[in-house]
């Protein structure tokens, strides 16, 4: 079961073990990224260089494939690193950023996810559909259709790759099997700020470097995104302040935030 206290004890887990989390992401995000982590209490590192991370998946307790910004090298990366991930037992999360935007992209995810099996897939309701559908378009990365409408393809997908899929969107659906639940956390502003759905997926590997029930850190992750994302929202006047406060929200988050904000429907 998920709830306010499952999430607290993740969150102790990740101050207290620090874990690295190995990120092969976008040029655009990478900063973002690295610093939500570190605010959680996580430890980043960007190594996308063929010649190393293979030897970087051998240290980490976690593994991003990220494909915003791609190239035929980063590909092959991406290959090599979820190969040795999977030698390890090491979880990795794919974030399709803007698959059915062009070929390239959805064939890149799909060679992607024949090399080596994830735990989690994370994306907005575009993404995983298109995962699912080839008729479904793109409006560059971002989504043009909600979550709700996406939640059946989010299972669809589930199941053709025995993973957990996390979509995001207003409510995030984290869908496993017969295993459902949906988050309301959140805030408008927040798909005005580029990165955050990548940094979604990043702490979504921090928390499976610590929680091997990879469902339970999904939603975990989601939430903790959400309502650091509404107490942004109470100190910022905008996009780039809210960028500051979110970051100040995920390094102090107390217990109590979660208790009182979490919004939660399991079935």
């Amino acid at each position: 079961m998920i709830s306010a206290r499952s999430v607290w004890e993740d969150i102790v887990k990740i101050r207290e073990r620090s874990p690295l989390v190995h990120n092969i992401t976008n040029f655009v995000v990478m900063n973002n990224t690295a610093n939500a982590l570190l605010a959680l209490g996580a430890s980043p590192v960007m190594a996308h260089a063929d010649e190393e991370v293979e030897e970087m998946v051998g240290n980490c307790a976690a593994l991003v494939i990220n494909i915003g910004t791609l190239s035929a090298a980063w590909v092959g990366a991406m290959e090599k690193a979820m190969l040795r991930a999977r030698e390890r037992g090491v979880p990795v999360v794919l974030d399709p950023v803007g698959v059915g935007a062009t070929g390239y992209r959805s064939r890149t995810a799909g060679g992607l996810l024949g090399t080596a099996a994830v735990r989690i897939i994370r994306g907005n309701a575009s993404e995983i559909s298109a995962l699912v559908s080839s008729g479904t378009k793109m409006k560059g990365v971002d989504s043009s259709v909600s979550s709700d409408s996406a939640s059946g393809f989010a299972h669809t997908l589930s199941g053709m790759y025995g993973c957990v899929v996390s979509l995001s969107g207003e409510t995030d659906y984290i869908v496993q099997g017969d295993r459902r639940v949906c988050i309301r956390n959140g805030h408008p502003m927040m798909p005005r700020v580029t990165g955050l759905g990548c940094s979604a997926s990043a702490l979504s590997a921090a928390f499976a470097a610590v929680n091997e029930d990879a469902f339970a850190a999904a939603a975990h992750a989601m939430a903790v995104m959400g309502i650091a994302g509404e107490l942004a929202a109470r100190e910022a006047k905008g996009p780039g302040s809210f960028q500051v406060h979110f970051l100040d929200a995920l390094y102090g988050l107390r217990v109590e935030d979660i208790e009182n904000l979490l919004r939660i429907d399991e079935n």
